[in-house]
């Protein structure tokens, strides 16, 4: 993928995402072994909560596309520090669209009429939370406001597209989950550790962006 100016990006994301999508070919790249499980990744015939996040493309001052990401506050009692998509629990009567516009707007300050939805990633089973969350990509033509802090966000930061189809971005730590110690592949971007679903579904963007990403050996 060359670097484009923003609209070129815009224009060019939608056209990707209106293509078959990677799936969980790509989502497991970037998943620890015990994950890999296609049927266990699934949301299908799973009784879950249900969650929209966003994937929102903004263009920074000099109208380069940046991938807005947010860090959750060190205090919170779940997801303490992580890197995610803003988006969160779906309410009664809302589709899963309106959830992740809703949660951003809530976590991010960016008006729902803002956005513009180009599409959607594959959804995914998490299942220390029972969770299946949908993602949906989007777009806003302006530099949101980065300084922004609420309830759920400790920060907030752009990563340029590009780098999610940089090899040397994969790397792994070792985690203690379930009381072992295990292999966790992580993107690393600027001091910041994306890792868990954030991370499975950036592999797909990665791979959306670039197909090529899917030809690339898993890290473990």
């Amino acid at each position: 993928m060359k670097d484009l100016p923003f609209q070129e990006f815009a224009d060019f994301l939608h056209s990707r995402l209106s293509q078959p999508l990677p799936g969980q070919k790509a989502q497991f790249q970037m998943a620890p072994l015990s994950r890999r499980q296609p049927s266990r990744a699934s949301v299908q015939a799973k009784d879950c909560r249900e969650a929209g996040v966003l994937a929102l493309f903004y263009p920074d001052e000099n109208r380069n596309p940046q991938l807005l990401l947010t860090k959750r506050p060190e205090a919170m009692n779940k997801h303490a520090g992580q890197v995610a998509f803003p988006g969160g629990r779906r309410e009664s009567g809302e589709s899963l669209e309106e959830t992740a516009l809703r949660e951003t707007e809530e976590e991010v300050l960016i008006p729902i009429g803002n956005v513009d939805l180009v599409g959607a990633l594959t959804s995914l089973y998490i299942p220390p939370s029972n969770f299946c969350v949908h993602p949906f990509v989007g777009t806003i033509d302006y530099t949101p406001d980065l300084s922004v802090r609420t309830e759920e966000v400790a920060e907030i930061f752009g990563m340029p597209p590009a780098h999610l189809i940089k090899r040397e971005a994969r790397t792994t730590m070792k985690m203690d989950v379930g009381g072992a110690e295990r292999d966790i592949p992580y993107f690393a971007f600027n001091g910041h550790v994306v890792w868990g679903a954030t991370a499975m579904m950036l592999a797909e963007l990665a791979a959306v962006l670039d197909p090529l990403v899917l030809e690339w050996d898993s890290i473990i």
